[in-house]
């Protein structure tokens, strides 16, 4: 026994952090002679798995190779507002070539935008860079009054691909203030959909993005308040955030509805939920991507090395060892292609195979923006 008790020790030296539910069964085969054959069972992060080791009587071991997995969340990748934003400019690019532009990013991912401007489209940040009489297309993150008032002041052909879900915190933000109130805007300072926002309410809206951003607050005790929330935070922050609001301005409303969004929510808790089978998670999407952020920032906090990458390029071999589960997910602006090229990058590498596990089912579709309906309906 005390040789089987070794053999196993030098076997988990690599799961250190493993929960084991463990037996050891040996077993002299007649079929190979001078070979002891060792069964150990363990769960590793609640997926059980049977690891056979062979030892020989001269002291070599070793054990049967046990291939990589791929843990594929579902949901992942494109939102709803995304595929509309994206079947939206593909539209704009068919139906009128290469005279488009885009305020800002259409979505924050390299890839996407990569692509389309390849096709001829052009992203801008700021209005005066495009010709007057052009068309200019609106992001899926909305944008301010002002940048609308600098479209018609240049008689541009305007198609607004806005999501509406970010929609409707502007809407949510005009209607507290015009009933007087102090709104507080939970969101990342600078952020394309943080900066639409407070520009329908710049006078009425002050933005918090930490504990110590509350604290810092100075209304009166008995101010008029509201909050609305940024629809690609943290669900876990952003409840945090407003305990603590709640706590200091017990008189504070909540917006009518949620305002992070269903897609937001769901693939955090996708993560969250599969993070504890997986010894490496990847997330893909682009750096400047707010929800594919906080889907690394979950996973790390869950204690497993967590990366975001654009694509299989960016991979490291260095970062997996032949026997890893792999969860893969997708921030909501990522799309599918570079999903599929990773999955088949560590097939090819490491002969893993691939598990999709369904957490949460997704039904939601939007239209296109109806100046563009409009436009199709003309031609």
């Amino acid at each position: 026994m005390n040789t089987a008790v070794g053999a196993l020790t030098g076997l988990f030296a690599f799961r250190t952090s493993a929960i084991l539910d463990w037996m050891v069964i040996e077993s002299d085969s007649e079929f190979t002679p001078g070979v002891r054959l060792t069964i150990i069972s363990y769960t590793w992060f609640n997926e059980n798995r049977v690891l056979p080791a062979f030892h020989f009587n001269d002291g070599r071991s070793g054990k049967v190779h046990i291939p990589m997995k791929i843990l594929l969340a579902n949901p992942r990748g494109f939102c709803a507002g995304v595929n509309m934003a994206i079947q939206c400019l593909e539209e704009c690019v068919r139906m009128f070539g290469d005279n488009i532009h885009v305020y800002h990013e259409i979505v924050h991912n390299k890839y996407v935008v990569e692509r389309f401007t390849k096709l001829g489209v052009r992203f801008v940040d700021e209005v005066s860079d495009v010709p007057e009489g052009a068309i200019l297309v609106y992001s899926a993150h909305g944008v301010s009054p002002a940048i609308r008032q600098q479209a018609r002041d240049r008689k541009l052909q305007t198609i607004d691909a806005t999501c509406p879900l970010v929609t409707k915190v502007h809407m949510e933000a005009i209607r507290y203030a015009r009933q007087g109130y102090n709104i507080v805007l939970i969101g990342h300072e600078g952020h394309d959909e943080v900066v639409g926002t407070m520009g329908e309410a710049p006078e009425s809206i002050t933005l918090v993005d930490t504990p110590e951003d509350v604290e810092k607050l100075s209304f009166a005790p008995d101010a008029k308040l509201a909050y609305l929330t940024q629809t690609t935070l943290s669900v876990e922050e952003a409840g945090r955030l407003i305990a603590k609001l709640k706590e200091r301005y017990p008189q504070i409303e909540s917006p009518p509805k949620e305002d992070i969004c269903y897609a937001t929510t769901n693939r955090q808790h996708a993560v969250a939920q599969l993070t504890e089978r997986a010894d490496v998670v990847l997330v893909l999407g682009s750096q400047n991507s707010s929800n594919s952020q906080r889907l690394k920032e979950i996973a790390k906090s869950l204690g497993r090395p967590a990366y975001l990458i654009d694509g299989a390029g960016e991979i490291q071999e260095d970062w997996f060892t032949e026997d890893n589960n792999v969860l893969i997910t997708a921030g909501a602006s990522a799309p599918e292609v570079v999903v599929q090229e990773v999955v088949d990058y560590l097939k090819t590498t490491f002969n893993a195979e691939l598990e999709e596990v369904v957490t949460r089912e997704e039904h939601v579709t939007f239209p296109l923006p109806k100046e563009l309906r409009q436009l199709q309906l003309s031609n």
